[in-house]
């Protein structure tokens, strides 16, 4: 939905929001909402996926001291198998946009489907590559996701999450067949539901 009157939104209140782990067969998918301020630019942002690990974390820590807000949303392993992955991960960045204080009066989303919001909102496909808050969010959200793989990884030893996130990988399915589905599998992915019935 366009906004009534472009004219009369505030650069400084246009969120621009992201997730991450709508592809892989384990783990939440998180999404992240940023807006950014016109005083602090953050220079170098581009989609996540164009950067190394290195430089997203950098930038991530360069967007959250310099953002005017930013916020996480997530949307979990159950909600995911209940709702679908795209329900979930419009929730995911719900959540995000409802954490951010100030609130935005316009959002922009990547990709082709909105979050239902309260404010008005666009979807923009390859905005994570044009537009800066939206890079912002790409980055905040794939930083945020790949540190909880690692940290999952702790907690179910032998899937491999540590280096392929979850993504449904050689490595990742011939130890779904070897293991298993764990508790952070999305039953309702078919890898893991052909495994599941096998």
């Amino acid at each position: 939905m366009e906004p009534r009157d472009k004219e009369d939104v505030p650069f400084t209140l246009v969120a621009g929001v992201d997730e991450a782990g709508r592809g892989p067969l384990a783990g939440p998918v998180i999404a992240a909402a940023v807006i950014l301020s016109p005083e602090r630019p953050v220079e170098g942002l581009a989609d996540s996926k164009r950067l190394t690990a290195k430089r997203r974390e950098a930038l991530c820590a360069a967007i959250r001291q310099s953002a005017l807000a930013w916020a996480l949303g997530r949307a979990e392993v159950e909600e995911i198998d209940r709702l679908n992955i795209l329900r979930a991960s419009l929730l995911a960045m719900r959540r995000a946009v409802m954490k951010l204080r100030p609130a935005p009066r316009h959002v922009q989303v990547d990709g082709n489907h909105c979050p239902e919001l309260h404010c008005s909102v666009e979807a923009i496909v390859g905005g994570d590559g044009m537009i800066p808050a939206i890079s912002a969010a790409s980055i905040l959200a794939k930083v945020a996701r790949d540190r909880e793989m690692l940290s999952l990884d702790a907690r179910y030893p032998g899937y491999g999450l540590a280096t392929h996130k979850g993504y449904p990988t050689r490595e990742h399915l011939y130890a779904l067949r070897r293991l298993g589905a764990s508790a952070i599998h999305r039953r309702s992915f078919k890898p893991v539901r052909e495994i599941l019935e096998s």
